[in-house]
């Protein structure tokens, strides 16, 4: 699992924040070795999101498919979009134990 977890500039206008949305999820579309990609917004009631405010999560078969999404084209252009809008980012890569 790849989880991708956003804080957005204060500045960022809702515009802004959708067009990072709609960007994320047609990654699913652009590269093929994503094999699911969820999203979401906070609803936590606790109040420990630190100002984050989306989360993605990301499934991929293995390391090295996972590893070609990060230098794919359609990342990198997405990461272009991203970082004027994005205060911070916080990232985990974990495979499911049972």
């Amino acid at each position: 699992m790849h989880v991708v977890s956003l804080k957005f500039k204060p500045e960022a206008t809702p515009a802004q924040i959708q067009e990072v949305e709609k960007a994320f999820r047609a990654l699913k579309t652009q590269i093929p070795r994503i094999v699911s990609l969820e999203w979401g917004t906070n609803v936590s009631p606790e109040g420990l999101n630190k100002g984050f405010t989306h989360a993605f999560v990301l499934r991929f078969r293995n390391d090295k498919d996972r590893d070609a999404y990060l230098v794919d084209p359609a990342h990198k252009a997405f990461g272009q979009l991203l970082h004027p809008v994005l205060a911070d980012v916080l990232v985990i890569d974990f495979w499911i134990k049972h």
